[in-house]
């Protein structure tokens, strides 16, 4: 016999929604509309803005004057003919002065004692160790370092004179040895290698050269 019960009828509310047909449910969103509205508000987020439209303008910072550091005192040198105006610390040696705050690094520190004379330069005609001389000392004088007697390609007899007998190895010693050289011309000193040597005393080569030192400094003095 035929099975005479009526279908069950369901109500709007016992449906569950289909993936090609959600709709809200009770009030709430579903799932198709949530993911919707989220991803509108993605792309709202990451739109360009509109044509037209004014960025505010970045304000730059102002640039803030570097502090002067303590203690500091102002100093002219003339070197190798040029006036330098700068500011110092007045403990800084005239060696110091010269490679780090002139960029003169052919004045070359090597005791730092006053013992090698790899730090002699000139000052008012006359040799002296830099490393021994306070900056400070010398405003108003002339100081000639190495890179004011003579250039690669126009060298100062002494210079020519050092490169011809080969009066250098390591060539760390060299440019006191020459600035030595150099204001020997205009001293009162012997004809003889022996006066030559003894005049050379306070600048030490490492290498052992002297031999080579002599014969350079005496080809110099006999051309000048």
């Amino acid at each position: 016999m035929a099975d005479k019960t009526p279908p069950t009828q369901l109500s709007p509310d016992d449906v569950t929604p289909t993936a090609e047909n959600e709709q809200p449910v009770s009030g709430r969103l579903s799932r198709r509309s949530f993911l919707t509205h989220l991803g509108a508000a993605g792309i709202a987020a990451t739109a360009p803005p509109l044509l037209g439209a004014t960025p505010a303008p970045v304000m730059e910072p102002a640039a803030a004057a570097p502090p002067e550091a303590e203690g500091v005192v102002s100093v002219t040198l003339k070197v190798n003919g040029q006036v330098h105006p700068m500011k110092l610390d007045p403990r800084t040696t005239l060696l110091d002065c010269l490679r780090e705050n002139m960029d003169l690094p052919g004045t070359k520190k090597g005791c730092d004692h006053g013992q090698c004379g790899a730090c002699t330069v000139h000052v008012n005609g006359r040799r002296v160790n830099s490393c021994l001389s306070l900056a400070l000392m010398h405003e108003g004088d002339e100081i000639t370092t190495i890179e004011g007697i003579g250039q690669p390609d126009d060298m100062h007899p002494m210079q020519a004179a050092f490169v011809e007998h080969d009066a250098y190895q390591c060539g760390y010693c060299t440019s006191g040895q020459i600035m030595s050289a150099v204001a020997l011309m205009k001293e009162p000193v012997g004809p003889t290698d022996d006066d030559v040597k003894h005049a050379m005393y306070g600048n030490i080569c490492r290498c052992g050269t002297y031999p080579n030192i002599v014969a350079a400094v005496q080809q110099a003095r006999r051309m000048a």
